[in-house]
């Protein structure tokens, strides 16, 4: 009977995951990853909000241990806090001092998840390891789950080839509603569980409030990229991503807007209104941080966000180092740091991060 290590998260996915396979024959054990020590969310940290019974990872960790209760199954526990600080938190913020939008679950998955997670399910003597990941493992490369709403491919595709060897991904083929229905048919304990979202050392926390304990918000002009006119005040450039429409802090001015640039150098918010302001557009971008796990196609599709739709783009020139793609088309708010994702229909090929953005062979000078 082969053996298989599944992450347990606490939540519906990662016990639906466990479930099925058992009930495919697997010999099924769980191993809960404590990822962040809860006390540097808390008043610790000068919060006064922070009054809970029970942190929410620890809440995670209970519900974890009755749903292997319930399968009969071991669940072990392993603490990653050191290594998700070093490998994934000192990047969050590192990348947030230099104006860009960082993606943390990226580095959590290539550093954490299927690296010191793998390797701690072969101290166990495990042949498999399973998340409860939306995705599929289709010859090897990572691919496009059937739901594509929670398709979390993504994420994954900062994963080499070599990571992604032993894996498995049972929810890769069910819909949510499905995760859910047998969820409940089986009697799972978290089968009516909230979905957690947001980044995952911040939890249901105001996002400001958290950031501020590490970086000082530093107050800076808001500016009309088109008008170079100061139009209000900014609480500091990390509180900002590309393309960001809400509570951007330009009070009085009924259009909508959105914030298209920032300059880290003189601490400035750039701000294009309008839905199709040319400011917010690009043609081409360069990446960096590549993981190329099958050879690029000169014409394939990429996604630029998670939410994001796949976009036809051109592979120009391909470095160790670099990528250089363009996209005819365009493309809106195009943001520095975040990954770019290339698809061959659902086939994920790899990823690279974004650096440099340009628009008719220069590049944008209002994003750093």
């Amino acid at each position: 009977m082969k053996k298989v290590i599944v992450g347990m998260s606490g939540g519906v996915d990662s016990a639906v995951a466990a479930l099925l396979l058992k009930k495919d024959g697997y010999d099924v054990e769980g191993l809960f990853m404590r990822n962040w020590d809860s006390m540097l969310n808390n008043d610790t940290l000068g919060n006064p909000n922070f009054n809970e019974d029970i942190c929410p990872q620890e809440q995670d960790y209970n519900d974890a241990l009755k749903t292997c209760e319930i399968l009969g199954i071991k669940l072990h526990r392993v603490d990653f806090i050191k290594e998700y600080w070093d490998y994934v938190f000192t990047y969050f913020l590192e990348e947030l001092k230099k104006g860009r939008t960082p993606n943390p679950d990226m580095l959590c998955n290539k550093f954490i998840k299927f690296d010191l997670f793998k390797k701690e399910a072969e101290k166990l003597g495990t042949d498999y390891i399973a998340t409860g990941h939306y995705a599929q493992i289709i010859d090897g490369y990572v691919a496009k789950a059937v739901d594509l709403n929670k398709d979390q491919s993504y994420f994954l595709a900062a994963l080499t080839k070599e990571q992604l060897e032993n894996v498995i991904f049972p929810l890769g083929k069910l819909t949510k509603p499905e995760v859910r229905k047998i969820a409940q048919e089986n009697n799972l304990n978290v089968a009516a569980k909230k979905d957690s979202t947001g980044i995952c050392f911040i939890g249901e926390r105001h996002y400001q409030e958290f950031i501020k304990n590490y970086l000082k918000p530093n107050v800076g002009p808001i500016i009309d990229v088109k008008t170079k006119q100061e139009i209000g005040k900014h609480n500091g450039l990390m509180n900002y991503t590309i393309g960001q429409r809400r509570n951007v802090g330009i009070s009085g001015n009924p259009n909508r807007h959105y914030v298209c640039g920032k300059n880290v150098a003189k601490n400035i918010l750039y701000v294009a209104f309008g839905d199709d302001n040319e400011y917010l557009y690009s043609d081409a971008c360069t990446l960096e941080n590549i993981n190329i796990v099958s050879p690029l196609p000169k014409n394939l599709k990429a996604k630029f966000r998670y939410r994001g739709e796949d976009i036809d783009i051109i592979v120009d020139e391909i470095t160790p180092d670099m990528i250089k793609i363009s996209y005819p088309n365009k493309a809106k708010s195009i943001t520095p740091g975040q990954a770019c994702v290339f698809y061959d229909g659902i086939r994920c090929l790899g990823s690279g991060f974004i650096k440099d953005v340009y628009k008719n062979n220069e590049k944008l000078w209002y994003l750093c």
